[in-house]
Formats: C-alpha cells, sequence, structure tokens
C-alpha cells in the first residue's frame, strides 16, 4: 500500500459512522485518482531488475562474438590507439584516459588492463606484471608501463571500418566492435559472470587458429582443442566444442627426478604454485599423500620439486597427486558470446567460423575502400594532367569579370575530354584544380603524372583481382599473420589422454583396522581392540559373521555390523584372486556344505549371505586367501551309533571356485565336533595378463591396448625409448612413462637387437647388435654425449639393411647390408662398426633375409616367435624405426 492510500484511509475512517460530505468525498477521489495513475513499487522493481541484467549480460560480463571483446577491454585498447605515439605510456595515464569512455572505477579498468597484459598478445608490457604461475600481482599502475603491440595495430584497428557510437556521457565517440581481423576471443579466452548467465571460453593456440581458418576457408573440416599459458596436459575427450556441459582435464607435468625427489615443471590452467602447494600439503596433513617436504624454486619456469620418504613409491606418489590433490583439475565450458545484441551458445568451431566470415569482411571492405580510394586518386590525377597538358589554367589568366564564370570557363575547356574520365566532373574537382600554386603549373611533369596514373591502374587491377579471389586474399593475409607473429607461439599444453586413477590403489595407508569379534564392532578408533591390518580412511572394508551374512562398508572410526565376527579385512573392488574356503552348517541340523568363491559384484552397505541363507545356519571355518591358496583340514565328526570313520579330511583343491551366490558341495551329513588345518597348500601362481595402451602411456590388466602377455613374478617388461634407452619394469599397477617408448614388451634376455644410431662425436653412422641386459636402473645402449641419436632398432633373426646416400653423394647407388654377416653380437655397451664414410640420407631396415638357423638361433626364435603370438605386437622395423 502506498502513502496516498494510507492517507485515503485515514480520511474514511475519521468519517466512520458519519455521512460522508461532498467536501471529503472530493478530497478521497483526488488522492485515489492521482494514486492510480502511478506505478507500483513491485513493478518497478521488475523492470529495474531486467535492464539490469541485460545491462551486465550485454555490456559487461559477456564478450561480443564480433571482436571477442569485453566493453571494457575494448575501450582500454580505444583509449590506447589514441594515445598511441609508439612510445610506453603509465599504465595510470592509460586508466585515466580510458575513464571518458568506461562508466565504471579505475580499479576494474586497471584489473582488466593487467589482464590483457599477462596474455602478451595485444600489449607490450613494461615493468612487473605480475605472474601468472606464482599468482604474485602487478605493480602499482603508476610504477609499470604499455603500449599497443604490432600484432594489435596490425590486425585490431581500422578507422575507417569501425562503426563508431557515442559514449556513456555523450561527449566522445567510441567503437561499437573493433574491426579484429583475427580469432581474438579463441586466442585470448574468456571467463565472464552475468545476471543468470554466464561464459567461459578457454584460450586456444595462436597457430593453430589460423591453421583453422585456413582449413575453413579451403573447405576442409578442422579441430580445436585449448592451449594454455601456464603448460600442462590436458585430456580434451569430453570439450564437447566448448559448450554447456563440456569439460576439459588438465594436469600438471610431474617429473621423476630420482626415487626421493619429484619436480612439477608445469602446473593446471587456473591454479599458481602457492595454492597448487597448499593442496599438497593439506593432502599430506590429512595421509592422502606421503611426502617428507616441498621446495619451491619457482622463477620464470615453474618448478616445485617435492621431497620423498625412502620407503615411497614415486610412480604411485604421482597417481596420489593427481587423485588428491589440485595437480589434477576439470575445467566446465559455456561457450557465450553477444551476437545481434542477444546473448548466444556457440561451439568454438562455430565461433572461428563467424569469425573467419567476419574478417573475409573486413577485408573485402578494406579492398573497397582502397579501390573508391584508388579511383578517385586516377580520376584527379588524369583531371590535373588534362588541366596543365591541354593549357585549361590558362583560363585562370584571363580578365574575367567574376569567379564563378572563371570557373565556368575551365569546366567548359574540359568538356573535348569528358569521355576520357570514368565520372561526371564536379565543381569541387575544379575548385581543388584552382588551388593549386603557380610554381605547382611551373613544375609540373607530364611524363611522371603518366606514370603514376599507371602505378594506380596496376593497383586498382591488383585490388579487383583480390575482391574477384577474396577467399585466397584471405588466406594469404592469414598466412602473413602466421609469418610475422607465430614464431615463439607453439603449443604449450600437450594433448593426452588420461587414465582414470583408482584412489583406493594409490592412497597412502594412513590409518590401523580394529575389530571386536564380541561386541561386533570395526574401525580405527578401536585402539585397545585386535588390530587387523593398516587401511586408508577411503578403503572398504568387509565383515563376515558367524551366521554367513557378510557386509561391505567404508572404514569408519567405529562401525557396528554384528555380533560374532569371523573374518575382517580390507575389500577390493572386482578382486577375483582372493578366495574365500568355507565350511558352514545349512540350518540348524541340516547338512555341512563346503564351497570355494570370490567376492566381487558387491553393493557397498548391502547385506549378502555366504551361505545358503537358510535359518539357523552357522560358518564352521573361513579362511580368506589373497592368491587363490587352498589348505587341507582334519574335520573330527560328533560319535553317534554305526559312524565308524570319526575323522576325514577336506582337500580344498579339488572343490572348482565359484561365484560369491554359489551354495557349495555337500561334504557330510553328519554333525562335526571340530575342524583343524592339517596342511597349508601355496596357490598355483598364475601369470598376471598385462596391456599397454599407449594413449594414456600406462601398463593395465584390464585388457585395454596391446597384449604384451602373460607375466610370472620374476618376469619383466622391456622397455626402449626413443632416445637410445632402455629399462626393465615390473607389471604392478604404478608403472607410468614420462615418454612415448619406442618399444615394450615382455623381456628376453636371448633375444637379439640390431641397432642403427648416429654418432654426434664422429659425425658417422654405427651399426650394433646386442642382447639387453638385466638392469634396475635405465641405461643407454648409444652414446649419450655429444648429441648423439638412435636412428632405428630392429629385433627381426637376420635383418637386412639399406643405406640411401645423400649431399655430395647423392648420385651414389643405394647399398644393402646384411647385418648378420656385417657385424658380430656383443655387449649392449660396445660402440658397434661404423656403416661408412659416405653422406648418408637415410638408413632403413628392410624385409629379414632367409638364411639356415644355429640350434642356439632357433631356440630364442622359438621364444621370440611364441611371445609375438601372445602380444600380437612384433617388432618389425617399420615398428620400432625412428625418422633420420
Amino acid at each position: 500500500m502506498r502513502l496516498d492510500d494510507f492517507e485515503a484511509d485515514e480520511l474514511l475512517s475519521e468519517g466512520e459512522g458519519k455521512p460522508v460530505s461532498p467536501e471529503l468525498h472530493a478530497k478521497i477521489e483526488r488522492i485515489t485518482g492521482e494514486a492510480a495513475k502511478k506505478t507500483h513499487i513491485t513493478g518497478m522493481y521488475k523492470d529495474w531488475f531486467l535492464d539490469y541484467a541485460s545491462y551486465v549480460i550485454l555490456e559487461r560480463a559477456v564478450p561480443h562474438l564480433d571482436d571477442g571483446l569485453k566493453p571494457v577491454q575494448r575501450r582500454i585498447l580505444h583509449a590506447m590507439k589514441r594515445l598511441d605515439d609508439g612510445r610506453y605510456n603509465k599504465v595510470a595515464n592509460i586508466i585515466g584516459y580510458t575513464m571518458q569512455y568506461h562508466p565504471h572505477g579505475d580499479a576494474s579498468i586497471g584489473e582488466a588492463l593487467v589482464q590483457l597484459g599477462q596474455k602478451d598478445l595485444l600489449i607490450d608490457t613494461q615493468g612487473n606484471w605480475g605472474n601468472i604461475l606464482t599468482g604474485d600481482g602487478a605493480a602499482a599502475p603508476r610504477y609499470i608501463e604499455a603500449r599497443l603491440s604490432k600484432f594489435a595495430l596490425e590486425v585490431v584497428f581500422n578507422p575507417k571500418t569501425t562503426e563508431w557510437m557515442l559514449s556513456y556521457d555523450g561527449r566522445n565517440q567510441e567503437p561499437v566492435t573493433l574491426p579484429v581481423k583475427f580469432p581474438l576471443l579463441l586466442a585470448q579466452g574468456v571467463e565472464g559472470i552475468a545476471v543468470g548467465l554466464a561464459s567461459k571460453i578457454l584460450p586456444h593456440n595462436f597457430n593453430e587458429l589460423i591453421d583453422a581458418a585456413i582449413s575453413y576457408l579451403k573447405g576442409k573440416d578442422f579441430e580445436l582443442y585449448p592451449d594454455f599459458p601456464t603448460g600442462g596436459l590436458a585430456d580434451c575427450s569430453r570439450y564437447n566444442d566448448g559448450l554447456r556441459g563440456g569439460a576439459v582435464k588438465v594436469r600438471a607435468r610431474i617429473q621423476k627426478i630420482d626415487r626421493k625427489t619429484l619436480a612439477i615443471t608445469e602446473i593446471p590452467f587456473g591454479k599458481t604454485t602457492t595454492s597448487l602447494i597448499e593442496s599438497i600439503l593439506k593432502a599430506n596433513d590429512k595421509g592422502k599423500i606421503k611426502i617428507k617436504k616441498i621446495d619451491d624454486n619457482t622463477a620464470e619456469n615453474v618448478e616445485i620439486l617435492i621431497h620423498l620418504h625412502p620407503d615411497a613409491n614415486p610412480d604411485m606418489t604421482i597417481d596420489a597427486l593427481y587423485a588428491f590433490t589440485d595437480c589434477e583439475m576439470s575445467i566446465s565450458t559455456n561457450s557465450c558470446v553477444i551476437y545481434d545484441d542477444k546473448p548466444r551458445f556457440m561451439g568454438v568451431k562455430d565461433i572461428l567460423r563467424a569469425s573467419v566470415d567476419r574478417t573475409k569482411e573486413l577485408l573485402t571492405m578494406e579492398l573497397n575502400i582502397r579501390l573508391a580510394e584508388l579511383e578517385e586518386d586516377w580520376h584527379f590525377s588524369s583531371l590535373e594532367k588534362i588541366f596543365f597538358e591541354e593549357r585549361i589554367y590558362r583560363e585562370l589568366e584571363k580578365d574575367t569579370e567574376t569567379w564563378d564564370l572563371v570557373i565556368e570557363a575551365i569546366e567548359r575547356g574540359f568538356d573535348p575530354y569528358r569521355k576520357l574520365l570514368r565520372r561526371e566532373i564536379t565543381r569541387d574537382d575544379i575548385l581543388k584544380l584552382t588551388e593549386k600554386p603557380v610554381r605547382k603549373i611551373s613544375k609540373f611533369d607530364i611524363k611522371k603524372a603518366d606514370e603514376h596514373i599507371k602505378a594506380v591502374e596496376a593497383e586498382m587491377e591488383q585490388v579487383k583481382h583480390h575482391l574477384a579471389n577474396i577467399v585466397t586474399y584471405t588466406i594469404d593475409y592469414y598466412q602473413q599473420i602466421k609469418k610475422k607473429y607465430g614464431k615463439g607461439r607453439e603449443r604449450k599444453t600437450e594433448l593426452r589422454s588420461f587414465d582414470t586413477i583408482v584412489a583406493t590403489k594409490v592412497v597412502v595407508a594412513n590409518e590401523k583396522l580394529y575389530v571386536n569379534r564380541a561386541e561386533g564392532f570395526v574401525g580405527t578408533g578401536l585402539k585397545k581392540d585386535e588390530y587387523v591390518c593398516d587401511c586408508s580412511d577411503i578403503d572398504d572394508v568387509i565383515v563376515i559373521l558367524r551366521n554367513g551374512k557378510y557386509y561391505i562398508r567404508k572404514v569408519q572410526e567405529k562401525d557396528f555390523f554384528g555380533k560374532d565376527i569371523v573374518h575382517v579385512g580390507v575389500y577390493k573392488k572386482n578382486d577375483t584372486r582372493t578366495i574365500y574356503n568355507v565350511v558352514y552348517r545349512d540350518g540348524l541340523n541340516g547338512d555341512i556344505m563346503m564351497k570355494r568363491c570370490a567376492i566381487n559384484g558387491t553393493t557397498r552397505d548391502k547385506e549378502y549371505d555366504i551361505t545358503k541363507g537358510t535359518q539357523g545356519s552357522q560358518i564352521l571355518w573361513l579362511s580368506a586367501n589373497p592368491n587363490g591358496e587352498t589348505e587341507v583340514l582334519k574335520v573330527y565328526l560328533k560319535p553317534r551309533p554305526r559312524l565308524r570313520n570319526l575323522i576325514l579330511e577336506l582337500d580344498f583343491s579339488q572343490l572348482a571356485v565359484k561365484g560369491r551366490g554359489s551354495q557349495g558341495n555337500i561334504f557330510t551329513r553328519y554333525a562335526i565336533h571340530k575342524i583343524m588345518l592339517k596342511e597349508k597348500i601355496a596357490g598355483a601362481v598364475e601369470g598376471v595378463k598385462v596391456w599397454y595402451d599407449p594413449e594414456v602411456m600406462r601398463l593395465n590388466h584390464e585388457g585395454h591396448g596391446e597384449p604384451l602377455g602373460e607375466f610370472l613374478p620374476d618376469e619383466r617388461v622391456l622397455v626402449v625409448n626413443p632416445d637410445g634407452t632402455y629399462f626393465l619394469a615390473n607389471t604392478n599397477y604404478a608403472l607410468r612413462f614420462d615418454v612415448q617408448p619406442l618399444l615394450v614388451e615382455k623381456f628376453n634376455p636371448h633375444k637379439v637387437f640390431s641397432a642403427v644410431y648416429f654418432d654426434g662425436e664422429q659425425k658417422q653412422h654405427y651399426l650394433k647388435r646386442f642382447r639387453f641386459e638385466p638392469t634396475e636402473k635405465t641405461q643407454s645402449f648409444i652414446p649419450d654425449e655429444y648429441s648423439s641419436k638412435l636412428i632405428a632398432l630392429n629385433a627381426d633373426v637376420f635383418p637386412a639393411l639399406k643405406l640411401v646416400f645423400g649431399g655430395k653423394h647423392a648420385n651414389r647407388e643405394p647399398e644393402n647390408i646384411d647385418v648378420d654377416a656385417f657385424i658380430a653380437v656383443k655387449g649392449y655397451k660396445a660402440k658397434g662398426k661404423r656403416l661408412t664414410t659416405f653422406e648418408v640420407k637415410r638408413v632403413e631396415f628392410t624385409e629379414p633375409l632367409e638364411k639356415e638357423r644355429s640350434a642356439f638361433e632357433e631356440e630364442t626364435s622359438v621364444i621370440t616367435d611364441s611371445e609375438s603370438e601372445d602380444n600380437d605386437s612384433g617388432s618389425s622395423a617399420e615398428q620400432m624405426s625412428l625418422e633420420l
């Protein structure tokens, strides 16, 4: 209710119980009538909110599709262009000048200017502009300076193609959008939060954007993925073209210096070294990871050293850093832009296409403007030539009464030559001619005028050619931009598929698990009860009760499962190697059952039963065997009439392993007095099948990638790197590779390899044959100094090599070499034998030779061939050759 309504009510209350006088009635009508013409406050708020929301979306937070800039950025660049004289300007001065166009405070302008400067594309900076790696802020605006970069001056501005509007106070002109001829929005990226709307477009690589633009102009398809200034690794499998719902996983680059030291050399986008170290220390305090100390040596480049305890596994620690700290982040995308004065959601491909179309349009406008200027230049130059060559200027010497008559006389003098011109002669043309000084007449050079007209005509033809071939012209424009400004803007973020890190496999066992069997409690806080094992606070535990019920739950400080616990342990999901051997009674007086089973495929917090589920069932014997071990039990039966054999043996190795839901087999129908362990039998050791996934550069046991075969506990994986080093690795979960290996296969100590390498000291190509030897450390089988490099590696029994010569020996016929006859098999540290003294263009292994094998070679070949069938990867020269 408004104030006027209160006043009317008061007047009515005064007249309660009395007839209303004409004067009072008129006053009430006047008040209520005026009030009816006014707007309710609720309606005003609704309109104001919509106006404010529209303003924030259109004028503050979301970039425009045409130039990729927010209004504050556009006004900063416009102000810097107005100030530009080639020298640096104080940032404080730029901020003050920008306030002529931007209706907000200096703080918002200064912050936007620093962000533009840190992106190192449009603005050249001088002074302390902060550090995006450490998060350090820039110095005060009075201490730092800036100017427009050469790239910005060439690509961003052109007053002839700019659409102008009045500034917020009407005193100045500012651009509606800048005529940017480059996909600036995708190069810089943007993040903005408006009212009920947000925009987050990730930065992309400068050169890749130009390549994609050229591909689009050529009608080819293209792909665009983010590239971050902080480097790191990125998995863009769910990028979704930058639209809503998309996400990019980013990781820090972590390298192993040695077994006790890790180094973070690149950080995820959006993080700083300070925030990253804080997340690592927080995870360490919670016991998720186990580190000794951290040193931050970051200066120009990131260098965070993580020192580990002597017993720590560096590979497991790297996985734990990705799982529990900000070393791995997920960045959501939301590509929103202003287009046609409305917010629109567009993928990065559509944004690039729109930018390229806009660039083509602007280039067309520039060419048309230039053509019009040339047309005007040609017209006036031709007019000037006729004016002097045909002596029409002498009309100025005649004694004419008025100036208008002189102009008319000059205009009549051009009548015989009008057909030589391309447009009509205007009065302004005549006036312009008459403004020429007398000395111009005396010094006018007809030959020079003809040369100028021909040059103008040639340029006009060139411009018309560009207009007729605008696509080719646009491609050339992009190529020139890349040639001039693309150097030093190579991709910083490595694109890679990430493996899924199972947190329970990499977390440090930071807790101890206890059990109170009688009372039925299990947890990490029962310090006075029975110790079970070490665990982590994110592990699951399995608890089996005497009645056959069992549960899988997340470990707690104290959790009640039920009285009379017979087994408790850490539960590993999808664990098929742990086998449970069980003897139970079915019901109160039922049969005695026996079973072997694995417990997997379960759901947390659900009740299961390892027996048939009959009321009164009871477990008489249970053992959990992590490697499928079996046992022989001595079972004593209760005496009863006509029962002669009271002692039986139960050999679990005779039972097949079945699923957790199996009922088992009947062992006996008689009651059991007691059960004792007679003999423990080790489980049959089965090999572990191992695969190598080249996309994530990890070994796995889940069948992803290339099969390497089945490995026994003492067997190892041979890993050969492109730099001529190798090492032997076990098949555990944690093994990771920093670079894509040249060869990954099961290690065979008898297998002979042939290697060609370029000796950096001798500047010659060498060949060697050798066997890899067992080693725990990374070893080099080529010289590791003077920039020596591995050319090719081959595992054929009788390899053949082809030399193609180059340089001054290019006319020499290629040479084929029988490697087995050329050099004998020696140790991997041997230097080998020089291939040739001639200049070599290319070295390649060809089809192997057919020879009779010795007995040892036959044995080795059988082993090698069987392994090749197992892993189906082979080791041909094609698979293991490097570019020369």
